[in-house]
């Protein structure tokens, strides 16, 4: 069998430049088109909080229920109850916290006080089996016909694997105790997928992680699984009773090919997103994946075809003879029904009675169970991921994806949720051969004030809003707000967003049924110089911006803001130093620094005065987004203020403001855009030459107040007795 490749040593140094040369690593188009900070979302009604109604939560799970409108969530001895259109309005609680002596209890058994949430109540369920007893512990279930199929660790101290299936009328089934089924696994979720119109084919899918018993080497690797069992699995007769007879598993592979046959792999799987089709039968497989490496720290996210999955399972299982032989497929007799098989139609004959698995002979069940591994791995589309991230400062914890119709085609928008809070709203094209993709970041959102990782992500694509739990709050989000983008037909253009599109007059949701003449789209390509031929975007196009003065002072530090609207696009200056001149284009040095934020001047002359232009490209289409007329102020024009003004103060009290013709007035924040930052103390002691020290002034205004008070106060009491003495003056 095909096996990782350790990333270590010069090995794991080769696996990284194959990705950077894939994929282009640190790349303009793998930041983000446009951030959107917590103030950004709620300001623009985008996004709604809940924080729960007893402080600090722990949110740790959601259930979306579209068909009830309501959205459950699981918290730190807590359940709420959400409406999906006020999700911060009318929430239910249940709130059911440890009874007396259970935390104290499970302290002295070595677990967090702080953490202890038990079913263990007196009601006709025991929580055993159906979650774990540490939070903290990966595991996941589903319900399906009021039976709940779990994959966890069963016992107190996480040493019990195992896949349980519990309530409902028939017997509890589980796996046996046997580290070839599950070793040291990490459950990350499961899905019920059916085969066919029979229901009795239908298969509950798990994913996860474990130690693998076929790779090589004293410390076994990690590597990813699909696993399976027929849902209406009732276990054997003699062998394998109340014990799943049908679990098989294969190891899914995301990696991205290199030279010599030498792999980079990402074996960690974060989580899974089932994209449901109009085919339920076939949905398409999203999960995220990462590396386990010294070398990098780097994530993927793979896509597979359930046929590709089904033909994996359909083939030959792993076999190994001994511990000294190699891992091979298995040629030898397979008995019938075909270990891993459901109890249907298909295996239920005239000659043959399969109506249960108790009915599958005793050699069916002794297969199943010392080959529960297929010997080929599930390898998703085009073998290769579909987007990379490597040495980012965050982890990738949560996908959901929204299949989505646009002009040009269907695309899968992916929403990627982070451990600071973070969610990154991205598509990738394959075009043309093309095996790796192109990645394309539409938006990054921070969805949470304080960085919090992300727990666990809910999709409407009903109401087209995202739901996404931190242990802070659970925030509801909008998928889209196309008025973002701008108000132009070219910015809505190079945004790239399958859900916007410009109709005419503004950026707005785009839909397919819609017969509007003037909607304009492109994804593929995102080139507006196509779309929106009837607006002016010729490339020499200098004087749409509205112009910008700037002062500053020679030999000192000056600043020209330009911030562009996308973060992909890249930026170029000219100069204008006379209108009969032409525009040259700003040649940077030591002294002349182009930043992410706008051009500085180290040192500023003269001979920098003129217009300057800032210019943003994205996709071939240029754009002025900034102006300024520059005016460069000598130092001997600076001094003749000053000097002015200690002349016009010589004769002056402290406390009188300065006076001087109103075309000779400098204003406090015209002095700080001639002197500069680097000339700031001269900007102190110019305000303390005009106003003297703000002390003296404040206790002058004090004291001028309080003898206005007691001169107020005297006049009155001329009126009264000359034996009373005043309250409100009295000790005066």
């Amino acid at each position: 069998m095909k096996t990782s490749t350790s990333l270590t040593g010069t090995v794991g140094t080769l696996l990284v430049w194959n990705i950077i040369n894939l994929w282009g690593v640190g790349a303009k188009v793998n930041i983000p088109r446009l951030k959107l900070t917590y103030k950004d979302l709620l300001t623009a009604n985008r996004s709604v909080i809940f924080f729960g109604h007893r402080g600090f939560l722990d949110f740790r799970s959601m259930f979306l229920d579209e068909y009830r409108d309501e959205l459950f969530i699981g918290a730190k001895d807590t359940l709420y109850s959400l409406q999906l259109d006020q999700p911060a309005i009318d929430a239910k609680e249940i709130y059911w916290p440890a009874l007396p002596g259970q935390e104290q209890e499970c302290a002295l058994k070595g677990k967090d006080p702080f953490r202890a949430f038990k079913m263990e109540i007196n009601s006709v369920e025991n929580g055993r089996g159906k979650c774990p007893y540490d939070p903290n512990r990966p595991f996941a279930s589903i319900f399906i016909g009021g039976e709940l199929y779990s994959g966890l660790t069963a016992d107190f101290l996480g040493r019990d694997p195992v896949i349980f299936r519990s309530l409902g009328p028939r017997s509890a089934m589980r796996t046996e105790l046997d580290q070839r089924l599950l070793q040291d696994p990490k459950f990350v979720a499961a899905h019920l997928i059916p085969d066919n119109i029979d229901r009795d084919n239908d298969k509950v899918y798990f994913f996860f992680t474990e130690k693998a018993m076929e790779s090589e080497g004293k410390v076994r690797a990690i590597y990813s699984r699909i696993g399976r069992i027929c849902a209406n699995d009732a276990g054997g007769q003699r062998a394998l009773v109340n014990k799943w007879s049908t679990f098989i598993k294969a190891r899914l592979i995301c990696s991205v090919p290199g030279p010599d046959g030498i792999d980079t792999h990402f074996d960690e799987l974060e989580d899974v997103f089932v994209l449901r089709t109009k085919d339920e039968k076939n949905p398409e497989i999203y999960a995220i994946f990462s590396t386990i490496s010294n070398v990098f720290q780097g994530y993927a996210v793979c896509v597979y075809h359930m046929a590709d999955i089904r033909e994996v399972f359909n083939g030959p299982y792993a076999h190994k003879e001994g511990p000294d032989y190699q891992w091979t497929a298995y040629e030898g007799k397979v008995p019938y029904p075909r270990p891993g098989s459901c109890p249907s139609k298909i295996t239920t004959q005239p000659s043959r009675r399969n109506a249960s698995t108790k009915d599958y002979p005793d050699d069916v069940l002794h297969f199943a169970r010392s080959h529960p591994l297929m010997f080929h791995s599930v390898y998703p589309i085009n073998q290769h991921p579909v987007l990379i991230k490597t040495n980012v400062q965050y982890k990738m914890t949560q996908i959901v994806v929204d299949r989505v119709e646009a002009e040009d085609g269907q695309y899968d928008v992916m929403f990627i949720g982070t451990d600071t809070g973070m969610v990154l709203k991205t598509i990738a094209l394959r075009k043309g051969s093309a095996v790796q993709s192109e990645e394309v970041i539409l938006e990054e959102l921070q969805v949470f004030k304080v960085s919090n990782p992300i727990t666990a992500m809910e999709i409407s694509v009903k109401r087209q809003q995202l739901y996404i739990a931190s242990r802070v709050g659970v925030a509801q989000v909008k998928l889209h707000q196309c008025e973002t983008y701008g108000s132009a037909c070219a910015e809505c253009c190079l945004a790239r967003d399958p859900y916007c599109a410009w109709d005419g007059s503004t950026c707005t949701r785009y839909q397919p049924t819609a017969k509007r003449r003037f909607r304009r789209q492109d994804i593929w390509n995102g080139n507006p110089i196509h779309q929106c031929p009837d607006q002016n975007l010729s490339v020499e196009e200098f004087n749409n911006a509205e112009e910008r003065v700037v002062y500053g002072t020679e030999h000192n530090s000056t600043f020209l803001e330009c911030i562009p609207k996308s973060l992909q696009a890249s930026v170029k200056w000219f100069i204008q130093r006379a209108v009969d001149q032409k525009k040259d284009e700003v040649k940077t040095d030591e002294r002349i620094i182009k930043t992410e934020h706008g051009l500085l001047f180290r040192k500023i002359y003269r001979m920098d005065e003129g217009t300057y232009y800032c210019q943003t490209m994205e996709h071939g289409f240029t754009q002025t987004v900034t102006k300024i007329s520059l005016e460069v102020l000598e130092n001997e024009q600076l001094e003749e203020i000053f000097n002015r003004d200690d002349e016009e103060r010589s004769n002056r009290p402290c406390t009188a403001p300065p006076r001087r013709p109103h075309s000779h007035k400098p204003w406090f924040k015209d002095i700080m855009q001639l002197i500069g930052y680097s000339n700031l103390h001269r900007v102190e002691e110019y305000c303390e030459r005009v106003w003297c020290n703000e002390k003296q002034r404040r206790k002058r205004k004090m004291m001028a107040g309080k003898w206005k008070f007691l001169s107020d106060a005297g006049k009155k009491g001329k009126s009264r007795p000359r034996n009373r003495t005043p309250r409100h003056v009295a000790g005066s």
